[in-house]
């Protein structure tokens, strides 16, 4: 009753949270819009002679327009004990009003409110796609307790905990298979587009569906430790992260606003004296400089087209932790990668069997492969997955098993010893002899092999290689178009790292490489480099990634690897990295299209002002109409 309870309530504050965004999105919009209405009002009872109902309109327009922004503005103010943009446009809006440009003031807070829901809807839309995601994720699960069914809340799940996972539900939480077989549609976390098969053992992934068969999943991981809470984590704190650029705008954001209102300050009487302005020409210019020297579009500049690109980023898989680290790819001059789990499927898959004449290749495999599934060596396990999936064989019982750590087992198949293993655990001399220059070409391309003896020599042997990911190559050529120098770090030895380097394209490739040694060549990549960027998955990658200037990691990485990186690939699809080159260069394109523009008006604004060109109505449309085109040139990112 109480893990009902809990639903309810985790349910209904999702959709209180949902429900309450839009209605300030909604609710800034009608403002703006009914703002607006009551201007058009004011306007035409103003030219059929009802001046003071037209005021009253006005003032109404000032209120419900400018409410919103000004409760902000003096909040902000209060808070920080610094004034801030949304008090400079008070103060037009006032001035405006105090010279009698009523319409000039209502139309300066319009456009203004328009231009703050036009960036809130910008913050709301980066939020969809982790709200979507959100709502994949199911609130309950069949918990299986001494074989009796009870439904419980998704929280209140346990490591050990086993679950029933019937044909077309969600899996609740991340675990690993215990019974049965199905096949799961994974394609929000890995993006395959094709269901996979799911037998005993496998594991599965929050919100993925079950297709077919009911499963028994054991959960390996807490609801608030699955991948899709690590989805939304990173996603929100890279919205609370600001880059660079952001930052310094909003630095330099407090002091232009002294510097103009010190400016309008001077400009109310100086111009009188110096120029031979009247005083209302003079306290008019004021209002207009007032009007047009408030850095809106400048602030806008930034913000939503960080946020937008951020969105992009994740509807895509790839999971930028804070503007900084997407503004920085932009300059990426180098990339560093780990290979196994990151160029490589990170598990070995056998490529090659070759058996002597007198025994058929199925016989020798069911041999094998019953001796070897008695062992956890993962040239062992891959071995058994391929006899049984791949050639679908049928294993038998070993009738014995002796396991020799660091070479290889022993054991026997219907009365017939069998030593699998290295080349000097069945004999060094014999494996030269059997096929000759065989194993030397299989060691070249990288692979291992794994030799099988009985007792009249070596029967056959098995080749097994760590399969490049079949998006590496295209990735590493796109980067390569862009100018990016890509190298490879691996601990393996220097036939296959040459080989897998071959493989993928990489420009350069290091062998025998240590976790401390990746750091260091890191290090080194620093100071021949602007801007570095490392790419691992493993624990004993994230020393690298830490050190490099942008760290990236593999969605299916481990724990460690995924907190240290800036950027995650979550659908560990490395063609991904130059896609957000590109989208970084695109976005900080954007920003100084936007900051070069805002800055370009303001200019003119207050040169025309100065000049005596320009009248308050076209510097409130200049003004504020820049405000509203930055955004929407950010909001370009979110395509």
């Amino acid at each position: 009753m109480e893990a009902k309870v809990s639903i309810k309530r985790q349910t209904k504050e999702k959709r209180q949270s949902s429900f309450l965004s839009n209605l300030v999105t909604h609710s800034e919009l009608i403002a703006a819009l009914t703002s607006g209405v009551l201007i058009l009002m004011a306007w035409l009872l103003s030219t059929s002679d009802q001046g003071t109902l037209s005021v009253t309109f006005f003032v109404l327009a000032y209120v419900i327009g400018g409410f919103a922004k000004a409760k902000e503005g003096i909040e902000e103010t209060i808070e920080n004990k610094e004034l801030n943009v949304e008090m400079l446009m008070i103060f037009a809006a006032i001035g405006a009003a105090i010279i009698g440009y009523w319409a000039e003031g209502a139309m300066l807070i319009f456009i203004f409110a328009l231009s703050g829901a036009l960036e809130t809807y910008t913050m709301n839309k980066s939020n969809r796609e982790i709200t979507a995601l959100m709502e994949m994720q199911p609130q309950e699960a069949t918990r299986i307790i001494n074989g009796n069914e009870e439904i419980v809340s998704v929280t209140d799940l346990r490591i050990g905990d086993q679950i029933l996972v019937k044909p077309g539900e969600r899996v609740p939480s991340d675990g690993t298979i215990v019974s049965g077989q199905t096949t799961i549609d994974q394609a929000a976390i890995t993006g395959e587009s094709v269901p996979v098969l799911k037998r005993i053992g496998m594991e599965v992934f929050a919100g993925t569906v079950n297709m077919k068969g009911a499963i028994t999943v054991e959960i390996t991981k807490t609801s608030e430790e699955t991948l899709f809470q690590k989805i939304i984590q990173l996603v929100q704190s890279a919205q609370n992260e600001k880059s660079p650029s952001q930052l310094f705008i909003e630095k330099f954001e407090g002091l232009y606003v002294k510097l103009v209102l010190t400016f309008v300050a001077l400009m109310m009487f100086l111009p009188h004296y110096v120029l031979g302005w009247s005083w209302t020409e003079t306290f008019y210019r004021a209002m207009i400089l007032l009007v047009v020297a408030s850095p809106c579009a400048l602030v806008a500049s930034i913000t939503p087209a960080s946020l937008s690109a951020i969105s992009n980023g994740a509807r895509k898989g790839m999971l930028f932790k804070g503007g900084v680290h997407l503004e920085r790819l932009a300059h990426l001059k180098a990339i560093a990668f780990d290979k196994t789990g990151t160029l490589t499927k990170g598990a070995p898959e056998v490529t090659d069997v070759i058996v002597r004449s007198s025994m058929s290749e199925d016989e020798f495999l069911v041999k094998i492969g019953s001796i070897e599934r008695q062992s956890n060596h993962p040239l062992a396990q891959a071995i058994v997955h391929y006899v049984r999936g791949e050639k679908e064989l049928q294993l038998v019982q070993p009738d014995s098993l002796e396991d020799v750590p660091g070479w290889g087992v022993i054991g026997s198949v219907g009365n017939q010893s069998w030593k699998i293993g290295k080349a000097d655990f069945v004999g060094k001399e014999l494996v030269e002899h059997f096929e000759d220059n065989v194993a030397a070409k299989l060691a070249e391309e990288g692979k291992t092999i794994v030799y099988a003896k009985d007792d009249e020599g070596i029967v056959g042997l098995i080749a097994l290689k760590d399969i490049v990911r079949e998006e590496a190559i295209a990735a590493i050529e796109q980067l390569k178009e862009l100018g990016v120098y890509t190298i490879m770090l691996t601990g393996d030895s220097e036939k296959t790292a040459e080989a897998i380097s071959k493989e993928t394209h990489v420009n350069d490739y290091i062998a025998e490489c240590l976790p401390e040694n990746k750091v260091e060549h890191i290090k080194h990549l620093k100071t021949k480099y602007e801007t570095v960027s490392m790419v691992g998955d493993g624990i004993n990658d994230a020393p690298a990634l830490a050190t490099s200037h942008v760290g990236v990691a593999m969605g299916e990485g481990t724990d460690v690897a995924l907190e240290t990186a800036d950027i995650v690939l979550m659908k560990n699809d490395l063609s991904r990295i130059a896609e957000a080159v590109k989208l970084s260069k695109r976005m900080n394109r954007i920003v100084k299209q936007n900051v070069i523009f805002s800055i370009s008006v303001i200019v003119l604004l207050i040169c025309s002002n100065f000049l005596q060109i320009l009248d308050m109505p076209f510097g409130v449309i200049g003004h504020e109409g820049s405000t509203i085109l930055v955004i929407l040139n950010g909001l370009r990112l979110l395509k």
